[in-house]
């Protein structure tokens, strides 16, 4: 074959997986008739925490169970709780949902480390319970305190000061997404400091001013569980989300395969995908699929980085590696701040829940240096990462653009935390 006739080749089929995308894009279902992981199947038990954002705003990804409210309970056969062993099950049942523990198995992290770490949580509105829910939820699991107190929580506004903070986002939404973030963090994190950078707005000048702040206020991750439609001008701000020396990760978005999010597209971004988690009878006691509603795409604005080897995308290509996130098989969540009754535990999922858990993994190996941008995820040891090679989330012929594969594919990206080695030079 000719050169010409493999550039030829390779045309047709980013043409081709561009045109899918658009297509996808533009006939994606609300998520709350979104695909479960694998399938077209509904989800209708399923909600965005926050609703459609207009232009120039972004929107949380934060996905929450409604079938799934207050209370604690025996898990489910989804996987997604167990009783501690020999105990008596009215005093010890844990809220439904993956917990500390539940993550730190399936992805053979360590219990200690961090410490000298402080994760920024960036986000928009005022959650006003924010420190006292993740006292419940840090109690609840036998995780240390983390409150202003001691020290290691803050909460400040887009301009670093703690007062005046923004309005409340209990009925936005916003506050169930910095709930989510917060505990992620945490069940990755144990020691980690907490900073909760929350924005004026969803505005995405205020957020990218947010993300500032919080590196000025010694963040040494940065997590960003929101994002806007990729389109002319997105570009505009990647300057924000390009701090050396800070790991800045984004969630890759809950749509499925379409236009790429940002700011997950931006090349000095960790972008974030998401999986289904499930137990299962194997050496690793677990196992996992792309979910159905991880972000993936390929950028018709962000250059492709040199340290992205791809073939079918001639831009950057969305994610960069993931976690769990599929509602299905969620996370639990103690959120007091909500458009529904008082709150309480309930199940959340999104890559709204992988980013920050992903900030926490970084967090926890301790070298947020690594990653001025995703590189060395695609330079570590093949055994350092679960590579995910089942399930999709869209349509493109098979192709790894919306297909999980053996190695590289766009949905998990380059597969899942397997200890700390791929987070560590």
């Amino acid at each position: 074959m000719t050169t010409r006739q493999i550039r030829t080749r390779r045309l047709m089929r980013t043409t081709r997986a561009a045109v899918t995308a658009l297509l996808v894009a533009l006939a994606m279902p609300a998520v709350g008739t979104a695909r479960a992981a694998g399938s077209t199947v509904a989800q209708p038990h399923v909600e965005r925490a926050c609703g459609t954002a207009p232009a120039g705003h972004a929107r949380c990804f934060a996905l929450v169970r409604t079938d799934v409210h207050g209370g604690l309970g025996v898990r489910g056969p989804a996987g997604s709780a167990k009783v501690r062993a020999g105990a008596s099950t009215a005093a010890t049942d844990l809220p439904e949902g993956y917990g500390p523990a539940d993550l730190r198995s399936a992805y053979r992290l360590p219990s200690t480390g961090g410490e000298g770490q402080t994760i920024a949580l960036v986000d928009a509105y005022d959650d006003p319970t924010a420190e006292a829910d993740l006292a419940v939820y840090r109690t609840t699991y036998g995780l240390p305190p983390c409150t202003t107190d001691n020290g290691c929580f803050r909460k400040v506004n887009q301009r670093g000061a703690t007062a005046p903070l923004p309005q409340s986002g209990a009925a936005s939404g916003w506050a169930t997404e910095t709930a989510l973030d917060l505990e992620m963090a945490s069940a990755a994190c144990l020691q980690c400091h907490i900073l909760l950078v929350e924005a004026d707005e969803p505005l995405m000048a205020d957020l990218a001013a947010a993300v500032d702040t919080s590196v000025a206020l010694g963040a040494t991750e940065v997590s960003n569980s929101y994002g806007g439609t990729e389109a002319h001008g997105t570009t505009a701000f990647a300057k924000d989300y390009s701090h050396p020396g800070v790991a800045v990760v984004a969630s890759s978005g809950d749509s499925g395969y379409t236009v790429p999010a940002f700011p997950a597209a931006y090349s000095s971004v960790i972008a974030v995908g998401g999986t289904s988690l499930t137990r299962a009878d194997n050496d690793r006691g677990w196992q996992e699929s792309a979910w159905a509603g991880s972000g993936s795409g390929c950028s018709a604005w962000v250059d492709k980085p040199a340290w992205q080897q791809d073939t079918d995308c001639p831009g950057r290509t969305i994610a960069d590696v993931s976690a769990v996130a599929d509602p299905d098989t969620g996370l639990a969540v103690y959120v007091t701040s909500v458009p529904w009754g008082s709150g309480g535990w309930t199940v959340v999922g999104g890559t709204s829940a992988s980013a920050p858990f992903l900030a926490g993994v970084i967090a926890l190996a301790g070298d947020p240096a690594a990653f001025p941008d995703a590189s060395r995820l695609y330079s570590a040891g093949a055994a350092s990462l679960n590579d995910v090679a089942d399930g999709s989330n869209g349509t493109c012929d098979g192709d790894y653009l919306c297909t999980a594969v053996p190695g590289y594919d766009a949905p998990t990206g380059n597969g899942t935390p397997n200890g700390l080695s791929a987070f560590q030079r």
